[in-house]
């Protein structure tokens, strides 16, 4: 498809195409599917070059975007290979398409069992990130869906050269290559009409910041599967080792402040804040961290900037975070409860009763005990890619890997049976 002002009649058509991949899709054996993620995942690496130079346009015309999202936007030929070895795991996971959950037999002698089928048809509107149009793929591949993608304008180029790849090693098999369909209209009219392709999108996933995802779930008519924003704290617990306080804090800061499970906020107990606050602060400054207190903490580190009110709901996916201290777990339990977006919270404690009274009060998908934030991620749950985070609560919540991606259907065997 031509890049260019798209219209309804010509999203209707993809979304047709993409309602006739799902039919064969269907019919392909796991096998099948494996041996085209494989030839996808060559095609990449095949392809590095030409994906590499459609990367450099996007980044040329990137002069107004700030480095943490130049950062996701960038592809290096490692950043390739790794897009190519995730497609691989993806290949090697077992197929979640078929399995029967449970069975059983009714009164009447039908034997019932649930069924794990596709979800059909997938939309994916996402930002700046172009790993995720191979990542998305996969997953929606492997689990017997078609995609429908639209990333955003600044990574135009780069999405178009990958999907053509993948379109194209799936044409060679003899595969309906419009199981992968990218819509290269960037406008928010197009992703609007997108939001309302009723009948043939079966459910619309957002991957980006908080404007975006509200925005899609304010907006949309498709049923939509919201993905966080991550608005992620750390607490320091009276009972944490300062040692761990302090490496936590810098990994799940700075190890790559552009993705949603960074850690945004540092929450400290009143106990320890005046012995470790610095320590971390000074840790953190070391990387370039800029610290954003309140009142307590800027008496006990005056260097850090004021905190604002807005400071507390802020994603900031930058080399910034604010700091709290607090006089109890209590207290930072509200406190995160109150501001996070439900993706990603830590604790860091040695007392064990902390530790459970933070993992059953914080609402959130992921609620860690003295770990990093950061290991919210599907490679890292086991999952290959994912597909998002999800921080809803119906359907799937956390990392969404293959199993998110399916839905259920009833399988029932009778003998004869009538109902009386």
């Amino acid at each position: 498809m031509a890049n260019g002002t798209i219209n309804m009649t010509q999203l209707e058509q993809m979304g047709q195409l993409a309602k006739q991949a799902e039919t064969q899709l269907a019919q392909l054996s796991n096998q099948q599917r494996n041996d085209s993620l494989m030839a996808m995942a060559d095609a990449l690496v095949a392809h590095s070059d030409a994906i590499l130079a459609a990367n450099q346009q996007d980044l040329a015309n990137a002069t107004d975007l700030k480095a943490s999202f130049v950062d996701r936007l960038t592809l290096t030929a490692d950043r390739i290979n790794d897009m190519a070895e995730g497609m691989r795991q993806v290949a090697q996971l077992p197929d979640p398409i078929g399995s029967v959950d449970k069975m059983w037999k009714n009164e009447a002698g039908l034997m019932i069992g649930k069924q794990r089928v596709p979800l059909g048809v997938i939309g994916i509107i996402f930002e700046a990130r172009p790993n995720v149009t191979a990542d998305a793929s996969a997953l929606c591949y492997k689990s017997g869906n078609a995609v429908m993608l639209r990333g955003g304008k600044e990574a135009i180029q780069t999405n178009i050269a990958i999907s053509d790849v993948l379109r194209g090693a799936l044409k060679q098999l003899g595969v309906d290559e419009n199981a992968v369909q990218l819509v290269h209209d960037t406008s928010h009219e197009t992703a609007n009409e997108m939001m309302a392709l009723t009948k043939y999108l079966d459910v619309l996933i957002p991957r980006g910041g908080r404007g975006l995802i509200q925005r899609v779930v304010t907006t949309a008519k498709v049923p939509v599967i919201e993905t966080g924003a991550g608005n992620c704290h750390i607490y320091v617990d009276q009972y944490a080792e300062l040692q761990m306080a302090v490496d936590i804090t810098v990994n799940a800061k700075v190890q790559r402040p552009s993705v949603c499970n960074a850690a945004e906020k540092l929450v400290i107990h009143s106990a320890v804040a005046e012995k470790y606050l610095p320590v971390i602060a000074a840790a953190l400054a070391d990387q370039g961290v800029q610290l954003r207190g309140d009142e307590r903490a800027r008496a006990i580190v005056p260097s850090m900037v004021p905190a604002t009110a807005a400071d507390w709901d802020e994603e900031y996916n930058d080399l910034i975070m604010a700091v709290k201290v607090v006089d109890s777990e209590d207290e930072a339990i509200a406190h995160i409860n109150a501001h996070n977006t439900k993706h990603s919270e830590a604790i860091i404690t040695d007392n064990y009763q902390n530790g459970q009274r933070f993992l059953q009060q914080i609402d959130a998908a992921c609620v860690y005990i003295n770990a990093s934030t950061r290991f919210t991620d599907g490679f890292e749950f086991g999952f290959g890619a994912e597909i998002g985070i999800s921080t809803q609560k119906l359907h799937a919540r956390g990392p969404m890997g293959l199993h998110e991606l399916t839905s259920t259907k009833y399988i029932i065997y009778g003998d004869g049976q009538v109902r009386k």
